[in-house]
This record gives C-alpha cells, sequence and structure tokens, in this order.
C-alpha cells in the first residue's frame, strides 16, 4: 500500500488545521461585537465597517493608535490563562484614541505564536471581543500567525490596531488646556499592562512562583500579576458629554509614568505638581517595591502607582467631572492644579520636572509630597 502523502508544510511546524479550529472557536465572540457597519462576516481578507456616518460630522477626523500588552503575556504562558490578555490588548489601544476625544470604530488584532493552539488562540480572541465591545469597538478581523522555531511552542505576543473618529473641532489637547485647570486622577485597577519587566526581574529576583500564594494580595501571584487592565473609553466619552467644553485633556498612564504622560498633554510654558498625599498606592505596588527593597518613588516612571487616567478639567467643571466620574463607580480625585509661568503663579518652582517626554515638548511635571498610608 502506498504510503499517504505527506505535507510539507506540516513538517515544518505549521499546523493549518489547528489555524481552521482556532477561527472557528473565536467566530461568535467576534460576531457578538459587531453591529450593521461592519460587513462581511468573519474570515476575509479584509474587514468592511460602512462609514457612512461620518457624513454626518462636519470635519471628522480619524485617530488611529498600534500596541502590544508587551511582558505580561509571559506571566499568561507561565500560568496557562489567556482569558484577560485580549482586554489588555484592548485598554492599551482604544483608550490611547479616547485621549483625543475619539470615538472608538473598530479594531484590528494579530497574534503570533510558535504553535497554535486553538483553544488558547480562542480564549485570548474572546478577551479582545468582550473588551471591545466594552467599548464600543467592532472587532473587524485578525490574524494568527504560527511562527515555528521564531518563537517556541508555546510563546505567543498580541498586538492589535484601532480607529476612532472626532469632530475637528472637538479634539481634546494641549491647546484646550488652561491656567487654574484642576488635573483628576481616575484610579487603576492594578499594573495594567506596563513595567512588567520590572515585576518579573523582581519575582524571579526573590524566588517567588507564580503559583505561589502572594498573602498580601489574597489570591496567587500569577493571578495577581494579570489583573486585567481597567478600561476607560465609554467613561471618558460620558464624562465629555456630560460637562460640554469641560474637559480639555486626558492623559492615559502607560509607559513612563504618571508624570511623563500628563506632561505630553499640556502646554509649553505650563506646569503642575501632582500631589502624592492624595492617594495611597495599589498593594500589589507596595508588596512589589517592598520584595525589592525600594521605594515607591524610584518607580514613578515604570508603574501607574494606582492612576490609570488623568483628566484636565476647567476648574469650574471639577465638582461635575468628579461626579459623573464617580456614577460610573470610578474612584477619581483632584491631584494637581496647572499653572501657567507668569499668569498669578509665577516663575515654575525650582527643581526637576518631567517636561519633553516621548518627543512632545510640552508642560513640567513633577511628583510632590508623600504617599498617603493605607488604602484609598
Amino acid at each position: 500500500m502506498a504510503a499517504s502523502p505527506t505535507n510539507p508544510y506540516s513538517e515544518a511546524g505549521v499546523d493549518t488545521a489547528a489555524g481552521d479550529l482556532a477561527v472557528e472557536l473565536m467566530k461568535s465572540s467576534v460576531r457578538a461585537t459587531h453591529g450593521p457597519e461592519v460587513l462581511g462576516g468573519v474570515g476575509g481578507f479584509a474587514g468592511l465597517f460602512d462609514a457612512s456616518a461620518l457624513r454626518d460630522f462636519r470635519r471628522p477626523l480619524l485617530a488611529t493608535s498600534t500596541d502590544g500588552v508587551g511582558t505580561k503575556v509571559a506571566i499568561a504562558q507561565a500560568i496557562d490563562k489567556h482569558d484577560t490578555i485580549g482586554q489588555d490588548l484592548v485598554g492599551m489601544v482604544v483608550d490611547d484614541i479616547v485621549v483625543v476625544g475619539a470615538k472608538p470604530l473598530f479594531m484590528t488584532d494579530y497574534i503570533a505564536c510558535g504553535k497554535v493552539f486553538p483553544q488558547r488562540i480562542a480564549d485570548i480572541v474572546r478577551g479582545i471581543a468582550e473588551a471591545c465591545s466594552a467599548t464600543g469597538t467592532a472587532l473587524v478581523g485578525g490574524e494568527t500567525a504560527e511562527h515555528p522555531g521564531l518563537l517556541g511552542p508555546r510563546d505567543y505576543d498580541v498586538a492589535g490596531a484601532a480607529t476612532g473618529v472626532v469632530e475637528a473641532d472637538a479634539i481634546l489637547g494641549a491647546d484646550r488646556v488652561q491656567d487654574g485647570d484642576v488635573v483628576i486622577a481616575i484610579a487603576s485597577s492594578g499594573l495594567h499592562s506596563n513595567g512588567y519587566s520590572l515585576v518579573r526581574h523582581i519575582i524571579t529576583g526573590a524566588g517567588i512562583s507564580y503559583g505561589d500564594n502572594a498573602a498580601d494580595l489574597g489570591t496567587t501571584w500569577g493571578e495577581a500579576l494579570l489583573e486585567p487592565t481597567r478600561l476607560y473609553t465609554l467613561p471618558l466619552l460620558r464624562l465629555i458629554d456630560a460637562i460640554p467644553g469641560g474637559v480639555h485633556a486626558l492623559s492615559h498612564v502607560t509607559g513612563g509614568g504618571i508624570a511623563a504622560n500628563l506632561a505630553r498633554v499640556l502646554p509649553q510654558g505650563s506646569w503642575a505638581e501632582v500631589d502624592r498625599s492624595t492617594w495611597s498606592p495599589s498593594p500589589v505596588f507596595r508588596v512589589l517595591s517592598d520584595i525589592a527593597g525600594s521605594t515607591l518613588e524610584s518607580a514613578e516612571g515604570t508603574w501607574n502607582l494606582g492612576i490609570g487616567f488623568l483628566a484636565v478639567v476647567a476648574a469650574e467643571k471639577k465638582d461635575a467631572a468628579l461626579a459623573a466620574l464617580g456614577s460610573q463607580s470610578l474612584h477619581a480625585w483632584q491631584v494637581g492644579t496647572v499653572h501657567f509661568e507668569g499668569a498669578g503663579f509665577g516663575a515654575r518652582p525650582a527643581g526637576e520636572f518631567e517636561q519633553g517626554a516621548k518627543g512632545v515638548d510640552g508642560g513640567a511635571v513633577r511628583l510632590v509630597g508623600a504617599y498617603a498610608d493605607g488604602v484609598n
């Protein structure tokens, strides 16, 4: 009897059948994000989105963002839990779009792996799809690529890109910020998706396994460190609508920390001091710092330390903004005030400030005081 013909691609390590099964497993999750604007369903070469609604805009501007999750995926791989990484990805991508005041329209994702495990891929995509639904974003396409030899059999990475729209005269940013504006902090859910190379370095150096119990955090280390990124898009869009003209700028606190990211959305010649005494960083930050034998202040350029977003709001709208955020179960509080040099407060105080972060020559920001004790 003649031997069955072999599949050279399979012999090279690529399992197309597993890829097809992964697509079948994720279809229902992806379809759940589709409104009538999405055409063509799942599996096409390109996703189609009906942009007819843009004709109702006076001058629609498209906003786009792309990002990944970073080395947080290494922890998901270590404990074989993959259903939260998708929310992290959407948080990193879609929540960047709302910074300019844009409403997200659609997103695509990309998963590169050493070997396709269909259920694992489906778990990742289900997390992406559920988070897309929670932000009002259609997941219109994606790609899963198998790279044997480049990635280990159980290794993967995720990335995504999203597009949103905003009226040209409604863009938020530094040009709207005024002297006396209030800086409002919105609490994070934990580490979000930044600074995990430092996290993993601390955990490895301490000889801790991700399966070990983290008594101070009430769960295992792996579960605690995979706490998904909080999603801010819809609450912030509602805030913008609730106080028309009152939100002047937004800042997503990601890589670089609080000061650097706030400085990016303030105008040149302005400065702000963020008062540490107004909040207490979440236990996960304190426990990691204690294990490392370092201070919370030393991690300010790496972790969000309990602040996921910052809103720069007109002073007279502060109370309304806090009420609008609170009504959506978001813990928010004032951390500072924006000042302009020569506008009542004179020159910027002496000392070091963060300025010019990520290529943006914006305002100057620094953290002052000592962190509050206990939990907010």
